[in-house]
């Protein structure tokens, strides 16, 4: 049946490509790739002969009603872009929403994504988290994107190219002061690195180091300052108490965290070396 398959492709090593989305890419009439001398080479590993077209930035309107009008006449097309999940800040997200509005049955083949994929490894929380894309070259409105997410107390992550990344380093320094970061770069190739540090240490360090490679940057969220009328002990203290009503100790400690801007763990730590000294009293 015509449709539009959603086909994940490697973000850098090609043995990632699984076998669904091979079989799909050997079977649909026709690929539509960001850049189809990037998806050739992938291809060719698999000698996979099927024909593309180019769907990219500056054309989507003009080919995305040509692509659809081909599915309609009952052609089936695979979307590709040139490393990871297409349609996530990607122009196929525009295919994806015509295909809908002309009533286009659509199918996703997982794959690959460095955002889970750099997030997995950041050593940062993962329960909660933003992706926030690419930062606008203008300055402006970079620093007013920054601005908008600076209070979000979840994991930012970022894409951004090796040109970019001090000058977008030093803004996200100057708006949110010094955060943990994990800079991931060329995830699944050759020159895989992840760079665990602050935002402070990695200006200290790209000083002296050219980036190389695409960066995915994994940042820590915010953390409130602490009420300067509550001491950690007091929190400590204020813990105790939803324990002693029946709350378990991971979750008193959670909501006074929340309620002070402590951290979790300082104030888990000094609820456990109370209760460490009571036992042995």
């Amino acid at each position: 049946m015509a449709k539009l398959y959603v086909v994940g492709t490697p973000i850098g090593n090609l043995g990632d490509l699984s076998p669904r989305a091979k079989e799909v890419l050997a079977s649909v009439d026709f690929i539509a790739a960001e850049d189809t001398r990037v998806t050739l080479k992938l291809l060719g590993r698999f000698d996979i002969k099927t024909k593309m077209v180019s769907y990219y930035e500056h054309n989507i309107r003009a080919r995305g009603q040509e692509i659809t009008r081909r599915i309609l006449a009952g052609e089936s097309c695979a979307i590709v872009t040139d490393a990871g999940m297409p349609c996530i800040s990607d122009p196929g997200e525009d295919l994806v929403a015509l295909c809908y509005e002309q009533g286009i049955e659509l199918e996703v083949i997982p794959g690959p994504s460095a955002v889970v994929s750099a997030l997995a490894i950041s050593g940062l929380p993962t329960r909660r988290f933003s992706f926030e894309g690419f930062l606008s070259t203008t300055r402006k409105n970079r620093r007013e994107h920054l601005e908008e997410v600076a209070k979000l107390r979840h994991t930012l992550i970022f894409y951004e190219a090796p040109h970019k990344l001090r000058t977008t380093l030093q803004d996200m320094y100057d708006c949110w002061g010094d955060r943990r970061i994990s800079l991931c770069r060329e995830l699944t190739k050759i020159h895989e690195e992840v760079l665990r540090t602050t935002l402070s240490g990695a200006l200290a360090h790209y000083a002296e180091n050219t980036p190389k490679g695409e960066f995915v940057l994994v940042i820590e969220g915010y953390t409130p300052p602490a009420d300067p009328q509550i001491t950690l002990q007091q929190a400590a203290q204020l813990a105790r108490e939803k324990m002693s009503q029946g709350l378990p100790a991971t979750a008193a400690c959670k909501e006074i965290a929340r309620q002070t801007g402590y951290k979790k763990s300082q104030i888990y730590s000094l609820v456990a070396e109370k209760s460490y000294s009571n036992d042995e009293i």
